[in-house]
């Protein structure tokens, strides 16, 4: 293999990705400022036209503590972002003050007269006299003061009253709680749930106001609610309809781009006649990161039961057949745990494979490398375990306040570590960081050309991994939802999306040089125009999840238009995947790397579907406006986030399991079943519940509302009962997967999946 000089064409793919990277996080940030400025106010006082104090500024912000130890976005949603079992709130809301002031005005205008037996004209002119109500902006800055009317104070005691009923103990609203998956008490006491009802009053509040000098709400106008006049922009409509023409020039524009240019990239060389890896020096700590890929089994399975209970309360409330399993696993703590249990074993996974990587491709060893990988794993196991107990401990009621934002849950979906975990886990990645790159530092010192950038490019990209999971510490206990959210999607949309799938693309890279089936130039080029094009659009893409949390418009227009680049370098997945599968084939004893690659172009698959077809779904903002919050969503999270990061997680522990036992031959019975039952039972999940699920509820929001599409009266409509049923038969064909795949890691070490010894010049296929 023969690396060209660092003079190489590769130069400027080196310049393109710096400014590129340069000008769009420059422009996240810049533009990430508007939304401190466009943010909803938090009044210090909210006081009706005769003066009476109705709320604080302190109750709001302690509502937004309770919200967060109750599980916060893990029970129902906020401005669209959360679970999907419970309502949201904020639409809930919405609809709820509206029907109350509604009726109120009509039993003054005639006692015992509902609304729905006023004249259309009354019934127009009431509606009306409603939207001057709620969209007036009557917030004065100067005295941090907001004024509204008596009527509209009746309003909030009157929902108070309920939520101290749902989220008490009255079994008057059992069978509401029981829809709803929340147990009883699921707030301790009225007073903490008197502070929750003002946080989401605020949240609301800012669903229907109108922006100074603008007919826009804070909000964007969403939740979609005709009695208070949210409709959507011509914003919405324009931006969505661009991003559209957008996506089709792209491809065009890619597609020529790339066949231009593919002899000039194009990979002629030959695999080599055995497996370069058959001699391969396993190091101390390469062995030590068996335990990793160990812990990634256990995680796995775990998130998968939490998953399966989670899956079922959404039929059965708080049973689980007939066991009440929500007194000690409530829905919140179940979900919490699976959304974050699946960040950590992928997490895990990455981690391990660099740390096998690192010494196997650069040949170096260095001191106290062994016990660095062991201490990091202990801190792993910390970590996961620390942050679950605090989770539990928040849910059910023994932390609070400060104690819960930094050792309990923070409330917020992909982010529920408390902050003191936080921070312990990014002092963990950079622990990381420092022992990949003393093992790669021979390398970078003694490499040339291409190989060298592509040793650099993948220590940059796994420091970006560190450095980019920072953005979680950027928020307060306190901090408004808005700007809170604006940081949040750093995390789950650049660190998990972006960073890793950049991560992804480089050790692959390395994976297929390693095994001679690249020339490192090739890697190199396509890693540097991969990332390119994934930065360009994901930086910005960033803004789709903002659409409606608080923002000014130019959110919209900037997250519409982006977004749609992101789908745009999907369209050579097909190619990727035909790539792999060509490499998997090439020669006879690449047999032995057979499932591993499989599982790399199961990753592929599940990128275009996942990430590419059900996320461009949602992602035009007059789809979004409809869909936010509904089962859209993890139908596009279970494709995106498992079909691609779980595939390839999976796919790089067998390839390092390979590595660790390179000199076996392996039955793969077992594993070919488990790729196979996870694969179909995924897309089973998909087809058959979430994905009818989600449209049906897309239809409801489009015809009566985003309450009524989260409304139990639709959620528990037969129909849809039945599917959500449905997700059975797909949800137990993946765990049989999974459980296979754990069975055959497992004989590794026990012998069940062992078939003999691989000689040197190993021509056999695996069974």
């Amino acid at each position: 293999m023969t690396d060209k000089s660092p003079s190489s064409p590769t130069r400027n793919l080196w310049v393109t990705l710096v400014l590129v990277a340069v000008i769009m996080v420059g422009a996240l940030l810049y533009f990430g400022s508007d939304v401190y400025q466009a943010a909803p106010p938090i009044p210090e006082r909210v006081v009706t036209t005769d003066g009476e104090l109705v709320l604080s500024g302190d109750d709001i912000r302690n509502g937004q503590d309770v919200w967060r130890a109750m599980g916060g976005q893990e029970l129902g949603s906020v401005w669209g972002h959360g679970a999907y079992t419970a309502p949201d709130w904020t639409a809930d809301w919405v609809h709820r003050e509206a029907v109350w002031l509604l009726a109120y005005w009509a039993d003054q205008l005639n006692p015992g007269q509902t609304f729905d037996e006023l004249s259309a004209e009354q019934q127009a002119s009431m509606t009306a006299r409603l939207q001057v109500e709620v969209r007036t902006n009557t917030y004065d800055a100067a005295n941090e003061t907001l004024t509204i009317s008596p009527q509209r104070a009746l309003a909030i005691a009157a929902i108070r009253d309920h939520h101290r009923s749902l989220f008490g103990d009255d079994p008057a609203l059992h069978d509401m709680r029981e829809d709803f998956a929340m147990p009883a008490r699921t707030v301790k006491d009225d007073a903490s749930v008197d502070q929750l009802t003002a946080f989401f009053f605020w949240a609301s509040w800012a669903c229907v106001t109108e922006r100074p000098d603008s007919k826009i709400t804070y909000t964007n106008n969403w939740p979609p609610e005709d009695l208070v006049g949210n409709r959507p922009t011509g914003l919405l409509v324009v931006v969505s309809v661009f991003s559209f023409v957008l996506l089709l020039g792209g491809i065009g524009w890619l597609s020529w781009f790339y066949a231009s240019r593919r002899r000039r990239w194009q990979d002629e060389n030959v695999a080599p006649a055995s497996d370069p890896l058959l001699n391969m020096t396993v190091t101390p700590s390469m062995r030590a990161t068996l335990k990793y890929f160990w812990l990634i089994g256990a995680i796995l399975i775990l998130q998968m039961i939490v998953g399966v209970i989670t899956a079922h309360y959404g039929v059965e409330g708080n049973g689980f057949y007939g066991i009440p399993l929500s007194e000690w696993l409530p829905y919140t703590l179940a979900r919490t745990w699976h959304t974050q249990l699946g960040i950590f074993w992928i997490a895990t996974a990455f981690l391990g494979t660099g740390l096998f990587l690192a010494p196997a491709v650069s040949g170096h060893e260095p001191r106290w490398q062994r016990a660095g990988v062991n201490f990091l794993f202990i801190c792993l196991g910390i970590i996961v375990g620390g942050s679950m107990l605090g989770q539990a401990l928040a849910i059910h009621h023994q932390l609070a306040g400060v104690l819960n934002f930094w050792f309990g849950h923070q409330g917020f979906e992909y982010v529920d570590l408390g902050r003191f975990w936080q921070i312990f886990l990014a002092v963990g990645l950079f622990v990381w960081l420092g022992l990949m790159t003393a093992a790669l530092r021979p390398m970078l010192r003694r490499g040339t050309g291409e190989s060298r950038q592509l040793v650099a490019f993948f220590l940059l990209s796994a420091a970006c991994i560190a450095l980019f999971y920072i953005a979680g510490f950027m928020w307060g206990q306190h901090t408004n939802l808005a700007v809170a959210e604006y940081w949040r999607w750093w995390v789950v949309h650049l660190w998990v999306e972006g960073i890793f799938e950049v991560f992804a693309v480089v050790v692959l890279a390395l994976i297929f040089t390693r095994l001679g089936l690249l020339r490192v130039s090739s890697a190199t080029a396509a890693v540097l125009f991969t990332t390119t094009l994934y930065i360009f659009g994901g930086v910005l893409g960033t803004f789709h999840h903002l659409y409606f949390t608080g923002t000014s418009p130019i959110i919209i227009a900037l997250g519409g238009t982006f977004s749609a680049l992101e789908v745009m370098p999907l369209v050579l997945i097909g190619y990727e995947a035909y790539e792999n599968l060509s490499m998997a084939r090439a020669t006879k004893w690449l047999g032995n790397y057979k499932w591993p690659i499989y599982w790399f172009i199961a990753v592929a698959f599940w990128n275009l579907v996942g990430a590419g077809l059900f996320g461009f779904l949602i992602n035009p903002p007059i789809a979004l406006y409809y869909m936010q919050g509904l089962n859209t969503t993890p139908l596009h999270a279970h494709a995106a986030l498992f079909g691609v990061y779980g595939m390839l997680g999976i796919g790089l522990t067998l390839f390092c399991l390979r590595g660790l036992f390179m000199r076996q031959q392996w039955r793969t019975g077992v594993l070919a079943f488990g790729f196979w039952s996870m694969n179909i039972g995924l897309l089973l999940m998909i087809v058959l519940s979430l994905l009818p699920v989600g449209l049906a509820q897309t239809w409801a929001s489009v015809e009566s509302g985003m309450w009524y599409a989260r409304s139990a009266e639709f959620m528990q409509d037969p129909t849809l009962q039945i599917l959500r049923w449905l997700r059975v038969p797909g949800d137990t064909l993946f765990a049989i997967g999974i459980l296979a795949v754990g069975w055959f890691v497992v004989g590794l070490s026990t012998g069940w999946s062992v078939r003999g010894t691989r000689s040197d010049i190993d021509t056999g296929q695996e069974s």
